[in-house]
This record gives structure tokens, C-alpha cells and sequence, in this order.
């Protein structure tokens, strides 16, 4: 049986300033959670603290790799973030913090047999979750190349800057970077301004043509993914080799409001919901355009969630009985939807009675 992810108090060993506005922490995880905490690259995780009175959350992509025996995340500031402003001005070594254990599954299963070539297109912070990705590929599978496409404003703000370089060094003949600067002017013109829909078709016209490419990742704001994956899906790229994550570079991290239910009108619904969650059953009520999560919550019962805003997918699980459909999906892929999984931050009961599994894989 699955296990679902659970928050444990972590404590920070570590806080590293990374650029002006971006620290990178390493957490301390005891020898009995060592197991529970062990990740893949690609994966991330889910930090908790009260500010202000209120449950703030915020996902994080985990920045290190397996072998570097450390667990590390990079908290990049963004404009009206509440967790990452607080983050990058408060967090010290020693400090303790909520760390729900690893999640995600952008990326794919190594193959030391592989002969492969990867790209991969990345703006800002989402170089985290990408880099991971990289070193790991590229030491677990001899014979395949990775090219790194890196956008940002200038080379003050890139994140690990000395790692990419040591990566660089590390397998020369088979990784290659190529910085997009937004603000500062390099020599060649075509890796000057952002890295949009017409940069990404250059790219790939030019450069890297798909038909060479085994599988692509992309992560970095919603409005470069999106051109990214417009892009790709107008070249013929076929689905299962474009991995797509996400960062909500405006999310403030404090529950978005809505209107109070209470459970009396929550039953007046008819509608039950099943929740199945570390091989325990319970029955909730929910209400009329209520979310499986949200009647969960309003419950007390305890389940994993972060952005509620169909990103992330730590809220994943699946139907089993029952239909529910999500009013919107930014992370699940195609084959996840159709076997049944959905984001319960998202999902809408459909029929009087569904069960939803968290444990299901």
C-alpha cells in the first residue's frame, strides 16, 4: 500500500544565499524518516508555517541530487509572495519547519542502457527541478546528451551558476547550456530577450530539431510553459516526451477565501464522498460546488494539499467509485486522467456517492 505524504518538523542545517532574492535550504532528516524522504529528481516539497495566524504552504522543487546526500530546496522571492518574502528575509540555520515528504513525478525512470537526448527549457527558478533532472540523466546514463536552454534577466539572477559550470566541466562532451538573457545583451543575438513562444521555435528550428529529441522538459511561469508546450504540440512532438511543470510565480500562499460551509448544509446535498487515505475510510458530505478537498478539510480530516489552484499536484488521488470532474488541471497527464486521478483541489462530485483513493499510485 501507498503511503501518503505527511508533514514532520525538519530542521533547516543549512541556508545558502543563492542570488540577491533566492536562498536555497538544506534540512537535517533524522535516520527514521530517512526512507520516507528519499526522492528522485524532479520531485519537490510541500514547507508549512503559521504567519500571521494563518496555515501558509508554498511547493518547492528539490534542487539537489541523490547522491549529494543532502535534501535541499531554492526559495526564489517573488513579488507579494507571502512564504518566499518571509523565507528569504527570516530562515536561519537551526530554525524548524513543516516539510511534508517528497512529491511529484516530473521526470523519467533512467536507463543506464539509454542512448538519449534530452533538452530541456527552464526561466527563473525553474532551473531547480530541471538541474536535478540533468545530473542525475546524465551520471546514471553514460551514453546520452542533455541540452540545457536557461532563461533570466541577467547573470545576476541566475540560480547555481557554479553548478551549471561544474556540470559543464564534469560531462563537457555531453551537456550543454545556453543562457536567454532578458536585460543584458550578449553576442549572439538569438539568445537575447525571453524565452517565449518565438525563442522556443528558433531553438528548435535552428538549433535542436525535435525529431533528434527523446524527451523535453520544461518548467518556469505558467506563461512560458504554455508557450513551450504551444510550441512543441505545433511541431508534431509526440506527448509522452514533453514533461511539463509549472511555478505560480504569483501565489501569496494564504488560502484563497470562500464562502463558509457548515455541515448541516453540506448534507442537505445528499451527495457523500468516500476518502480513502493510509488504507483508512471516511465518509464526508459535500456541499453544492464544493471541492472533494475543500469538504475534507471543512471534516478535520488531515490530507495533503498545497497550491489549491491545480498546479501542483499534491492533492492527487483517484476514483474508484463514482465520477468527479476538476474545473481545472495544469499537472495531471493525460494517462493519469483517464485511469481515473484527479486533483481533489479541483474535483466536483458528479454522482450521490464517490470514493476517492489518496493511496492509489
Amino acid at each position: 500500500m501507498a503511503r501518503t505524504a505527511r508533514f514532520h518538523k525538519l530542521q533547516i542545517a543549512d541556508v545558502r544565499r543563492e542570488t540577491p532574492d533566492a536562498v536555497s535550504l538544506a534540512f537535517t532528516v533524522p535516520d527514521d524518516l530517512a526512507e520516507a524522504y528519499s526522492f528522485v529528481p524532479g520531485q519537490y516539497l510541500t514547507l508549512r508555517t503559521k504567519l500571521d495566524g494563518e496555515d501558509v504552504r508554498r511547493s518547492y522543487s528539490i534542487c539537489s541530487a541523490p547522491s549529494d546526500g543532502e535534501l535541499r530546496v531554492a526559495l526564489k522571492r517573488v513579488e507579494d509572495g507571502v512564504f518566499s518574502t518571509w523565507a528569504n528575509t527570516s530562515l536561519a540555520a537551526g530554525d524548524t519547519l513543516d516539510v511534508m515528504t517528497p512529491t511529484g513525478r516530473f521526470g523519467i525512470q533512467p536507463d543506464s542502457t539509454a542512448q538519449r537526448v534530452y533538452a530541456g527549457f527552464a526561466a527563473g527558478s525553474g532551473i531547480t527541478p530541471v538541474l536535478s533532472l540533468a545530473r542525475g540523466l546524465l551520471a546514471t546514463e553514460p551514453d546520452s546528451s542533455f541540452f540545457l536552454f536557461y532563461g533570466n534577466r541577467s547573470v545576476g539572477d541566475m540560480l547555481f551558476r557554479e553548478m551549471l559550470e561544474d556540470l559543464k566541466d564534469q560531462f563537457m562532451e555531453r551537456f550543454s547550456v545556453f543562457h536567454v538573457f532578458s536585460k543584458e545583451q550578449q553576442d549572439v543575438p538569438a539568445l537575447n530577450g525571453r524565452l517565449d513562444a518565438e525563442k522556443i521555435r528558433t531553438i528548435l528550428l535552428h538549433v535542436l530539431p525535435t525529431e533528434t529529441l527523446d524527451h523535453i522538459f520544461v518548467c518556469g511561469p505558467s506563461g512560458m510553459t504554455d508557450d513551450a508546450l504551444s510550441v512543441l504540440q505545433d511541431a508534431g512532438v509526440a506527448e509522452d516526451k514533453i514533461h511539463i511543470e509549472r511555478f505560480i510565480s504569483t501565489f501569496s500562499g494564504k488560502p484563497c477565501l470562500r464562502q463558509k460551509i457548515t455541515s448541516e448544509q453540506a448534507s442537505q446535498t445528499g451527495v457523500v464522498a468516500t476518502l480513502i487515505v493510509d488504507g483508512k475510510r471516511a465518509d464526508v458530505n459535500v456541499a453544492e460546488e464544493e471541492t472533494l478537498l475543500d469538504a475534507a478539510l471543512r471534516s478535520g480530516l488531515d490530507l495533503p494539499y498545497a497550491c489549491k489552484g491545480g498546479m501542483c499536484s499534491t492533492c492527487r488521488a483517484k476514483v474508484t467509485e463514482g465520477k468527479a470532474e476538476m474545473t481545472l488541471n495544469f499537472s495531471l497527464e493525460k494517462w493519469e486522467v483517464d485511469a481515473g486521478f484527479v486533483l481533489t483541489c479541483q474535483a466536483h462530485p458528479t454522482t450521490e456517492h464517490v470514493t476517492v483513493d489518496y493511496d492509489a499510485m
